[in-house]
């Protein structure tokens, strides 16, 4: 009886030491669910470059499988001084993403925000000659382009060069060089690597008159036989704009144009907006008030559900396009990441992710994943 006790006793520790020891099925992320759609995307800060955020690099491995850089290969940053390049995070970045087999975007080559002062000027403060700026862009795009080539998928080559109306943004790249500037940034990047998709990004594009600015724009590449492979749809939105309908619309007509769409820049906010078309440009702030940050404490529960059937009306859309739509990235992974915390005013609580604060998936991500199956069956 007692040799039965010992031998029952074994088999039981045996049974549980061989459970424990089994690798536990992981439940699917994003990017196993959507991996016959498109590609799954996050842009990367600096601590999960660096692996300091341990939490967030779990959830970017699990369910993300193409990264973009949010900051550390912008022009201010790589390229601080003429003579001078700064390519530690960059370098990081890459290395990241080819550890985990992702699809890597450079961004951005030329724009005309977070760009150094020298770019512009010469040793006296006076603006360059246009000789000189196309010069300098060259230059950089070459050496950037150049260190990264057969590494960096694809590129944003030119970032937020058109107004809502349709008209040029009078940056300083305009300014001195004229609407050449964009044909030769496209030119150069892709002589700087021939095998790398090249792209132009902007925000707001639901604007019929930023979308025939844009159609222009990549029309006359496409004319002259440069390079263009995909229109980046930045998506800062919120929860009443835009409709869904304008933002389908936009999707087909951009993909009317011959070039693939991209999703870009993805977060929805769920606080109000200081004025009444949202844009997303960076320069824009406004005064902390207490009314336009309500959820200090946490989302109401009809926010949260207004957030989650936003979040999943836009996903269901990109699933229909899925013909046209080749890349959805979210700009950031957590809330705790999120610029629009402090953008365009300072200082507000946020909730414009997929994950929470505390690194948990919201319920929409599994929404997202039961849509994504309903859908294949």
């Amino acid at each position: 009886m007692k040799m039965n006790k010992i031998h029952s006793g074994l088999i039981l520790i045996l049974t549980l030491f061989s459970a424990c020891t089994q690798p536990q099925k992981q439940e699917p992320g994003l990017k196993d669910a959507l991996k016959d759609k498109f590609f799954i995307g996050t842009a990367l800060n600096t601590n999960q470059i660096f692996g300091k955020d341990t939490l967030g690099l779990e959830l970017i491995k699990k369910n993300f499988n193409s990264v973009v850089a949010e900051n550390c290969m912008k022009s201010e940053v790589i390229h601080p001084k003429e003579d001078e390049y700064n390519f530690t995070k960059a370098d990081k970045f890459v290395e990241l993403g080819e550890a985990n087999n992702m699809f890597i975007i450079g961004h951005t080559l030329i724009w005309h925000s977070q760009a150094p002062a020298w770019f512009f000027i010469d040793d006296e403060g006076n603006d360059v000659s246009r000789e000189v700026l196309i010069e300098r862009m060259k230059n950089h795009i070459y050496t950037v382009v150049g260190r990264y080539k057969g590494r960096v998928q694809g590129w944003d080559v030119v970032n937020e060069a058109i107004n809502d109306d349709g008209s040029w943004r009078e940056s300083m790249f305009y300014t001195i060089i004229g609407e050449d500037y964009i044909k030769l940034a496209f030119q150069f990047a892709h002589e700087a690597d021939p095998e790398a998709e090249l792209y132009y990004n902007d925000y707001s594009m639901f604007h019929k008159g930023r979308q025939q600015g844009v159609e222009r724009l990549v029309k006359s590449l496409q004319n002259e036989g440069i390079r263009i492979d995909a229109v980046g749809m930045q998506a800062h939105y919120g929860l009443n704009y835009p409709s869904i309908t304008e933002f389908e619309d936009a999707v087909t007509f951009f993909a009317g144009l011959g070039v693939k769409v991209m999703i870009t820049e993805l977060d929805l906010s769920v606080l109000p907006s200081p004025y009444e078309t949202m844009g997303a440009n960076v320069a824009d702030r406004f005064a902390y008030r207490e009314s336009m940050d309500p959820f200090k404490n946490g989302m109401t529960d009809s926010i949260e559900a207004q957030f989650k059937q936003r979040y999943l009306d836009f996903f269901k859309l990109f699933i229909k396009h899925q013909d046209k739509i080749s890349r959805v990235t979210l700009w950031g992974v957590t809330d705790n990441d999120t610029w629009k915390n402090d953008w365009p005013i300072k200082g507000r609580t946020d909730y414009p992710l997929l994950f929470d604060r505390n690194y948990q998936p919201k319920t929409i991500v599994n929404e997202i994943i039961k849509e994504v199956a309903s859908q294949n069956n």
